[in-house]
């Protein structure tokens, strides 16, 4: 999976609110899908034990739900993370993605277009269990003009708001294959939303996430995972590195084009230059450091400003806030309680303390 995007539905705890104070239907039958496919994921999961009770549990899944708990334990007592029922049971969804996210933007701009909702705030992205669903919303943002991107998902957070082990994040058939250190950081970074959350600031929640899932990772598979997983684990990486870097030149060019001086007629030419350089590095690496690896092609065949416009915000912040886990003495409690106190700042001074602009190559 090259983007691991995530989504919130913790819409249920206000959900009589919400369908409240949105009057519109559309706004109506939108939460109304939300709500009645969480409530499907959440009763297709069951706890890990009777799955491991289950003679007829597959093998591969058996080690794979045995090695989720030793993961989940590690969260708790080495990262600090919270402690409750998430990632305690699993659900096989017959399906590839458990919600499909849609993001649009203009034509020449990687501005993302927003959707608000109470409680939540305001996010880049509209969610659907339905994929149908995801892909008419599609269509109709290309009809008004817009550039459009559909993706899988295949875990979200409920961030910790929902009462009761039955409403808690399960494992999912669409994430419990992943490479080790993979699945690792994908729990790590879906908890990581549990501890601190700041509402109307994907960039923000999303990069935080991010930092702790990598440092996360890092010491589990320095401590914990033998050495087939460290190299199966890097091998992964080195394509992801290599892949955020190239987005990462790419979304910077376009964003300097987009904002300079030119007609329209212009920076439509310099943007489709920049798109086949991409591409043609893109074939490079396959051709080349990738020997022959695919796992990218689709998404470098669809690229365009919404798919690249959604990469900035899982990476953005995460410098900052790494070097603020070094401030804090390499000590997670200590860097949560000041995360959290982050995010109850205004967000112009939430990016002041984290060095907002202080990019590196992602790693």
């Amino acid at each position: 999976m090259l983007l691991r995007a995530r989504s919130w539905w913790f819409t249920l705890v206000a959900v009589g609110a919400a369908l409240a104070l949105l009057g519109g239907c559309g706004s109506v039958a939108y939460l109304s899908q939300s709500v009645r496919g969480h409530l499907g994921v959440m009763r297709a999961a069951k706890p890990v034990d009777d799955w491991l009770a289950d003679a007829g549990t597959p093998a591969v899944l058996r080690e794979r739900l045995l090695l989720s708990q030793r993961i989940r334990d590690f969260a708790v007592h080495e990262l600090g993370l919270p402690d409750n029922a998430s990632y305690r049971r699993y659900a096989d969804l017959g399906r590839p993605a458990v919600v499909w996210n849609v993001v649009a933007a203009p034509e020449l701009s990687l501005s993302l277009k927003t959707w608000c909702f109470p409680v939540v705030g305001c996010v880049g992205y509209r969610g659907y269990f339905d994929r149908g669903a995801a892909d008419a919303l599609a269509a109709e943002l290309l009809s008004q003009g817009q550039e459009v991107s559909v993706y899988g998902v295949p875990a979200y957070s409920t961030l910790g708001k929902l009462p009761g082990d039955f409403f808690a994040d399960p494992l999912l058939n669409t994430f419990i294959g992943y490479p080790e250190g993979e699945l690792a950081r994908l729990i790590f970074h879906e908890l990581a939303h549990q501890v601190a959350y700041a509402k109307d600031d994907t960039e923000f929640n999303e990069s935080f996430a991010t930092a702790v899932e990598r440092l996360g990772g890092e010491r589990w598979l320095a401590q914990r995972a033998d050495v087939s997983a460290r190299e199966e684990y890097e091998r992964f990486d080195a394509r992801r590195r290599d892949f955020r870097t190239l987005v990462l030149a790419t979304r910077t060019q376009l964003d300097a084009l987009y904002r300079g001086p030119g007609s329209e007629a212009d920076k439509r030419a310099g943007k489709a230059a920049l798109m086949a350089q991409m591409r043609a590095e893109h074939a490079r690496l396959k051709a080349g450091p990738w020997a022959g690896y695919g796992g990218y092609d689709a998404w470098f065949a669809r690229a365009n400003n919404a798919s690249l416009g959604v990469q900035s915000a899982y990476n953005a912040l995460v410098p900052g806030f790494e070097a603020l886990f070094a401030a804090e003495g390499s000590d997670f409690t200590r860097f949560y309680a000041e995360v959290r106190r982050l995010a109850s700042l205004p967000q112009a001074e939430r990016r002041a303390t984290l060095g907002a602009g202080r990019q590196l190559p992602p790693p």
